[in-house]
């Protein structure tokens, strides 16, 4: 059936023109629908056909249609085809469906219907045919079946099955480089029609299977708006545009190589409209012009007609001109109404415009409407409408308020033909009632123009780059005019609008317009555009995502042919995601040993292929990763195996050498070459080896290092060399390398060995040994040196340490050590010998092996000298103005002791007082008194002792003497429920005074009390056996006046009186009775204990320090310094030790040695009271200064007292 239908009045009547001769047809219904009858054949009604409309007023006429009959699709009789190929080769199945004049459908199945699998190995081409780049073992089967079907026919034509068998092939391994099955030629050329599709297609064979890529040689591919289908073997145009009008080109690739096809594309088009001309009114003399322009490749011509008539074929007519594409009528008259046909035409096909043109005389009115009011924005135009009707066409024309201007004067204003009126650039000002009028006719109407402010993009979207998975934020805030309704915000990409029911995950918009686009991917990169729409007018403002990341991996590895193994690898980039590639990492890995890794290769980034060094006989992968300056992509597809051919090796071990370790073996020694240098099957070493200046080689073949030769002589020497073979054949020869069997001891010690002493030092100087007795290499001599003593003839007494003292008496060990010395010396300086003693030594040879026997040994003695620093200085003062010093004697005497010389000064802040020397004849002696010295200043001390040698260095003290004491006077009190405890800091250089400590009751009938006899050094007192809540004066005095004296109250409720005293009472006496005997059983065990413990471990420390040789033999210990005057002396009897400074080459025994925690105090005869772990609480017992104080467990503990190092760093 061919469609023919049309309007009009009166209504018209349809006939059909077929190849230029009007057909013998009826229309039925008033349709002008052509339709074939059965009684004719099919093919009579082949030809061009067009349909014609007439009324009374003109015809109108349809474009040519080309009618094509032909017969139902058939398949001739076919007989059954069976193939036969090689596992690897390429096969192609043919189809060959029936002509016809539309293209059938081709699917390939099986006998189940099932359809054939396809991929990039196995495609069905645009001819139909069935195409394997290359076959494998399960391809074999018998029921590949071609079914091509017809739409438009609705047909489906089944061929016969086509029975396919691959047989297995040893070429498999070897590949196939790529060619094309389809296309065929190096080039082919399209043409394709405007808005049509167009397939180009590219089908490869070769093993592995290649794979396709596609470019267009001038700009990318993805503008020209083509994808690829089919497995990438077809490169598809859907409504092709004139962008896609270029060259193209097919890559094939493998890892044997590659093959290309360049196609040329051509795009054509059919005649379209560029301009039509419209239908009509018009009035008598009148002028008409038709405008009609249509486009097309190649270019179409315009013809005109009238009525269906071609214009050539009408009366000629001066009123009518025809240039192209336009008609022109002048003075129209009625005659003149018809329909005018424009065609354009070219050689893919034609289109046709019928335009009415009716000429008619009416009366003339307004038809738009009175009162309407106009709004425009700023700058922008209005449109005043002002619709006549009247034939003639009636004129009008536009005032404004202000009449003194007219409106056509103005360059912004100009009136349509139809009368509308338009303002160009609308201001504020140009707002208020304009009127419309018909020329000669009091017709007229009035419109209001309101111009509002316009609507301004203040922030657009602008073009930003993020990283793929990132958000992106497009910004859209503007201004509009508030008479306005609120304006709509419509957001485009690529043009495409962003549709409402999409903004969710993906989209959001804000409230101010924002676009929010989340987990932005390459789909989302594009131009987005915002547009603000309101009633008058809108604003557009456009921005960019870029979206950038990782470059993809790279495609299609490509190997060239192995030359020397050396080849080399090319890949085609991949997308580099707006950012562009900076290199590419090549990693290559050697998969036939199991150590092997991806090694990695960096080229830059404008380079897309890398030459390799590929190891014999290995097995290679490879892949290829692009950097940008967001990251590394992932690795493209592992390349397939490539495998290098053996060879003999290139190379031979190093470091070859003997470690021979035993007497009469050889042990060859070298390191092993890298497996993936073995550069074939059946790798071994030949070891060869012989005596140097032999001539004979001897030879062996082993897996792997060490070789032991047997049976040879002791540190012989040998060549040797170890070469790499393999089953092809030997490596290249490497240079002998000398070495030696194992090494035995050496036979001969150094001899004519002699010693020249000089002070602590010695030089030791030897004949060394014959080289022939060291039975290896000479590592150098070992000297054994061995004191024997000193030479005073006494034996030296060790000083070993013990807890709680020193140990004297014990034999010293001998001092025994051993010098190692270069085998190429013959002397060597001897240092750390102690002077005035005896030595003997002995020298051994020796090599790896060890050593060889000991020289006789060789007595020597070194020279007397001067003495070290005496051992200690301690200090005591028994008044103000005397000091007795107690040393030890050095601990290295280096020689006899003949006396001592002690030198001392004051010191004064002006400077030094002038040096006072006492030289001590007597080394025994290790104590001097000094008197008349001055209490009020410091004094440095300078002790040395002497040998024959002269005076050693000194040990150095400051001291002072220490001043009478005093009671305390600053002291603090902690009042308790029955106690106060009293402390106080002692003075620094005051000597310990003992004093009482008096308190009276407060309460009637109290009277005075004294406390036991207390100690300055003690710090700290506990006054007890006081009253609850009773008010006490304490008083301390010193000779005839009062020293301090405090008034306390202690805590509690007052005490009350009872009935009776029970002091009276028969059992408060026996319990103070018994209270009694306690304790005169304790005081009598307080005292046998301190007389049997008079010696402290100080004291015992002291003593024990001392040298024994040095010091004189006696009873008299330090630590027990007694009185120089008669024990009946108070004043001497207190003595304590002075104010001194810690010596500065002073021994380890001196006080300050313990540290701030020791307590100063003494006995009466001088001895130590107290511990040098810490201060402890006030010393009880009468040795003291009386009976023990009662204990007070309420109060807090004492405060410490000065430590004795903090009192030798003050002045004085």
């Amino acid at each position: 059936m061919l469609l023919c239908e049309a309007t009009g009045i009166p209504t018209p009547s349809f006939r059909w023109v077929k190849d230029g001769k009007k057909l013998n047809w009826m229309g039925h219904n008033g349709s002008g629908n052509f339709t074939a009858h059965g009684d004719k054949p099919l093919s009579d009604y082949q030809g061009h056909y067009r349909c014609y409309a007439d009324n009374t007023l003109g015809t109108a006429m349809t474009h040519t249609v080309k009618l094509i009959t032909e017969s139902t699709p058939t398949l001739p009789k076919q007989k059954r085809s069976h193939k036969t190929a090689e596992e690897g080769a390429s096969v192609v199945l043919h189809c060959n469906p029936p002509r016809s004049s539309t293209i059938p459908h081709i699917h390939w199945m099986d006998k189940k219907l099932l359809h054939i699998g396809q991929s990039e190995r196995v495609t069905t081409g645009l001819d139909g045919n069935l195409y394997f780049a290359n076959v494998l073992k399960n391809d074999s089967r018998d029921d590949y079946t071609c079914n091509a079907q017809y739409i438009s026919a609705r047909t489906i034509l089944p061929k016969e099955p086509i029975s396919l068998t691959v047989t297995p092939s040893n070429d498999v391994a070897r590949g196939r480089k790529p060619q094309l099955m389809q296309p065929q030629g190096p080039h082919s050329s399209h043409l394709a029609l405007r808005g049509h599709s167009l397939v180009l297609e590219c089908i490869p064979k070769g093993l592995p299977t290649p794979s396709v890529l596609w470019k267009r040689m001038d700009v990318n591919l993805s503008e020209t708006g083509a994808w690829t289908d089919n497995h990438g073997r077809w490169l598809r145009f859907d409504s092709i545009t004139q962008k896609a009008d270029g060259e193209y080109e097919c890559l094939a690739s493998n890892t044997h190589g590659s093959v290309t096809h360049s196609y040329t594309v051509t795009v054509e088009a059919e005649p379209y409209w560029v301009k039509e001309p419209p239908s009509l009114l018009y009035s008598p003399g009148e002028t008409v012009r038709l405008d009609c322009q249509a486009e097309g490749i190649p270019t179409p011509t315009v013809t005109w007609s009238i009525n269906g008539e071609p214009v050539a074929e009408v009366d000629i007519d001066p009123r009518r001109r025809v240039t192209g594409g336009v008609l022109v009528l002048k003075d129209v008259v009625f005659g003149d109404t018809a329909v005018y046909q424009c065609e354009a035409t070219n050689k893919h096909g034609n289109i046709l415009k019928n335009t009415y043109i009716y000429v008619i005389e009416l009366p003339a009115q307004i038809l738009s409407s009175d009162g309407v009011v106009y709004q425009v924005t700023e700058g922008g135009v209005a449109r005043l409408h002002c619709e006549a009707f009247g034939s003639p066409r009636p004129q009008v024309t536009w005032e404004s308020e202000d009449l003194q201007n007219t409106l056509l004067s103005d360059s912004r204003v100009s009136q349509l033909t139809n009368g509308t009126l338009e303002l160009f650039n609308s201001s504020r000002e140009d707002s208020g009632v304009y009127t419309c009028s018909i020329t000669h006719n009091n017709t007229s109407i009035t419109a209001h123009l309101e111009v509002l402010k316009r609507t301004v993009m203040l922030i657009g979207p602008q073009a930003v780059q993020v990283t793929r998975g990132g958000d992106s934020w497009l910004d859209c805030h503007f201004t509009f005019d508030p008479h306005l309704n609120r304006p709509q915000i419509l957001w485009r990409k690529d043009g495409q609008k962003i549709m409402e029911s999409s903004l969710g995950d993906k989209y959001t918009l804000l409230g101010n317009g924002t676009l929010r686009v989340t987990d932005v991917q390459s789909a989302d990169e594009g131009l987005y555009s915002c547009e603000v729409i309101t009633d008058l007018d809108s604003v557009l403002a456009s921005g960019s995502i870029t979206v950038v990341a990782c470059p993809s991996p790279p495609v299609f590895l490509s190997l060239s042919e192995e030359q020397d193994h050396n080849l080399t690898l090319s890949w085609t980039p991949g997308n580099t995601h707006n950012s562009p590639t900076t290199e590419f990492v090549v990693e290559v890995k050697e998969e036939k040993h199991p150590e092997g890794k991806w090694e990695s290769h960096r080229v830059t980034g404008d380079v897309n292929h890398l030459e390799l060094h590929l190891l014999p006989y290995s097995t290679y992968r490879f892949r290829v990763s692009g950097v940008n300056r967001l990251g590394r992509s992932n690795p493209s597809e592992i390349s397939e195996a490539y495998s290098t051919l053996p060879t003999v090796p290139e190379s031979y071990p190093l470091n070859v050498r003997s470690e021979s370790t035993e007497p009469g073996t050889l042990v060859i020694m070298w390191e092993e070459i890298d497996r993936r240098l073995y550069n074939g099957s059946g790798f071994q070493y030949k070891v060869s080896w012989r005596q140097v200046q032999a001539h004979h080689w001897s030879h062996t073949h082993v897996p792997h290092p060490p070789y032991l030769v047997n049976g040879t002589r002791a540190f012989s020497s040998y060549e040797m060399k170890v070469q790499a073979v393999n089953s092809l054949g030997e490596g290249p020869h490497p240079v002998p390398v000398i070495g030696h069997s194992g090494e035995d001891y050496p036979l001969a010690s150094p001899s004519k060995i002699s010693v020249s002493v000089d002070n602590s030092s010695a030089i030791v100087r030897w004949q060394p040994v014959d080289t022939h007795t060291v039975q290896g290499h000479l590592l150098g001599y070992k000297i054994y040196l061995k004191r024997l003593g000193s030479q005073g003839g006494r034996k030296h007494r060790e000083v070993r340490e013990i807890k709680g003292g020193v140990e004297r008496g014990t034999e010293r060990k001998e001092e025994r050590w051993v010098v190692e010395v270069d085998g190429n010396k013959t002397k060597e300086v001897v240092t750390g010998l102690k002077l005035y003693s005896l030595y003997e030594l002995s020298m051994t040879t020796f090599n790896r092996k060890g050593e060889g026997p000991h020289s006789p040994t060789h007595p020597f003695r070194t020279p007397e000298g001067v003495p070290g620093p005496p051992a200690s200085l301690d200090f005591e003062s028994p008044s103000e103005t005397e000091l007795t010093l107690h040393w030890r004697p050095p601990t290295q005497p280096n020689g006899q002791l003949v006396g001592y010389v002690l030198q001392y000064q004051q010191i004064s802040d002006s400077r030094n007082s002038p040096p006072q020397v006492e030289v001590i004849y007597d080394p025994t002696v290790t104590h001097l008194p000094l008197d008349g010295l001055d209490p009020h200043s410091r004094y440095v001390f300078y002790l040395r002792g002497r040998t024959s040698a002269g005076q050693g260095p000194p040990i150095t003290r400051e001291c002072a003497t220490l001043l009478d004491g005093v009671p305390p006077s600053n002291i603090s009190t902690v009042v308790g429920e029955r106690s106060v405890n009293l402390s106080w800091v002692p003075g620094d250089r005051y000597r310990n005074h003992s004093f009482h400590i008096k308190y009276l009751s407060k309460t009637v009938g109290g009277k005075w009390e004294e406390s036991e006899q207390v100690n300055t050094l003690q710090a700290f007192y506990s006054l007890t056996g006081l009253q609850p809540g009773t008010q006490y004066r304490l008083l301390i005095t010193h000779g005839n006046y009062t020293h301090w004296e405090d008034e306390i109250q202690t805590t509690g409720p007052e005490l009350r009186g009872v009935e009776g005293d029970f002091a009276t009472q028969g059992w408060f006496i026996g319990l103070i009775s018994a209270v009694v005997l306690l304790l005169l059983l304790l005081l009598v065990l307080c005292f046998i204990k301190r007389s049997k413990g008079g010696k402290y471990a100080v004291k015992d420390k002291e003593e024990s320090q001392m040298d024994s040789e040095a010091r004189p033999i006696k009873d008299e210990t330090f630590g027990e310094y007694r009185s120089l005057e008669s024990d009946g002396d108070e004043k001497r009897s207190v003595s304590q030790p002075s104010l001194c400074v810690e010596s500065k080459l002073g021994s380890d025994d001196s006080l300050a040695e313990y540290g701030d925690s020791v307590d100063i105090q003494f006995n009466e005869d001088g001895s130590f009271i107290g511990q040098y772990s810490g201060r402890g609480p006030a010393p009880t017992g009468n040795e003291s200064s009386g009976p023990a104080s009662p204990v007070n467990l309420d109060p807090p503990p004492p405060p410490i007292g000065p430590s004795f190092a903090g009192i030798l760093d003050r002045t004085s």
